[in-house]
């Protein structure tokens, strides 16, 4: 329900509103950073602190992070979870998408300013911190997303909730313990998931002989073809038959479809691709696609 939220919410925003998240964006993509800063500031004069300003926000920071300027990504980040603090005491996180991106992104930004420091232990605590703050709401997988990225690799998987699945029963990961496995997190209403299905099976087959177990958890958005609203039986009817026509070098992988499994590993990102070695130990934590060369060198380094 949350997506399809996002979605309709996203579709329906003022044509005002729309430009300067747009406009920001678009001259933050041409390097122009004092451009940006100063139609946002313009902006801001006229209405004030309001959701879609958060996000504009956000978004100069995160370009000041990409280009290394930590200092100011750091300045902008905190500047945008203060305001965005004095929103949230008028209304909820999820009231608004924007509010979310905005809030979402400040706490990425300054979790990596403080990893890019050599702070790794403390960027990880923050996170933890605001995960407990924001762990109902739409941005926990976000945040677990970043923890994990952080700190997943080299620790052992967590296990997996499979009491609901599509395809074969899921083995848990303490019984796979000595082969290698590979996890495709996807959703039905993914296309890159889709792109990337062909790839997951390719690898699948080219390393069965040392025992890859292919595992690929999903889980519902409350809606399904076209974003219609579905009950929780309709949309598991909706995925099975995504996967049906999208998955068919996967049909016989178990698929899990929980939720819990998608915060556990901070998919918030689809697809999610994690390799676990044969101790069960995690070597690779992927948000969004990967090629089939860094595929294969992930399940290559897993199997040894």
């Amino acid at each position: 329900m949350k997506m399809r939220l996002l979605v309709v919410l996203l579709a329906t925003i003022s044509v005002a509103s729309a430009t300067i998240d747009a406009d920001v964006r678009q001259a933050l993509s041409r390097g122009d950073m004092a451009g940006a800063q100063r139609m946002l500031q313009d902006y801001r004069a006229r209405t004030g602190v309001t959701p879609e300003v958060l996000a504009a926000l956000s978004w100069i920071g995160r370009a000041q992070l990409a280009s290394h300027s930590w200092d100011q990504a750091e300045a902008t980040a905190k500047q945008t979870r203060a305001l965005a603090g004095e929103e949230l005491k008028k209304r909820a996180l999820d009231s608004d998408p924007r509010l979310g991106t905005a809030v979402g992104a400040a706490i990425e930004v300054e979790a990596q300013v403080l990893s890019s420091r050599g702070q790794r232990t403390a960027a990880v605590d923050y996170l933890r911190q605001e995960l407990a703050l924001f762990a109902n709401t739409s941005i926990a997988p976000r945040i677990q997303k970043n923890i994990n990225l952080l700190g997943l690799v080299g620790k052992a998987a967590p296990e997996l909730h499979a009491e609901e699945h599509l395809g074969p029963p899921t083995p848990t990961l303490a019984k796979l313990r000595g082969k290698p496995v590979l996890l495709f997190f996807w959703a039905h209403w993914c296309g890159d998931c889709k792109a990337d299905e062909a790839m997951v099976g390719k690898v699948r087959s080219l390393y069965a002989s040392q025992g890859l177990v292919v595992i690929a958890p999903t889980q519902r958005y409350g809606y399904a073809a076209r974003g219609e609203d579905a009950t929780p039986a309709q949309e598991l009817k909706y995925i099975e038959a995504v996967r049906g026509q999208f998955y068919r070098d996967l049909s016989d992988v178990s698929a899990p479809v929980s939720e819990a499994n998608f915060r556990n590993y901070g998919a918030s990102t689809t697809p999610t691709i994690v390799v676990i070695d044969r101790r069960g130990i995690v070597r690779t934590y992927h948000p969004g696609a990967m090629t089939l060369e860094e595929l294969r060198t992930a399940v290559e380094k897993a199997s040894t």
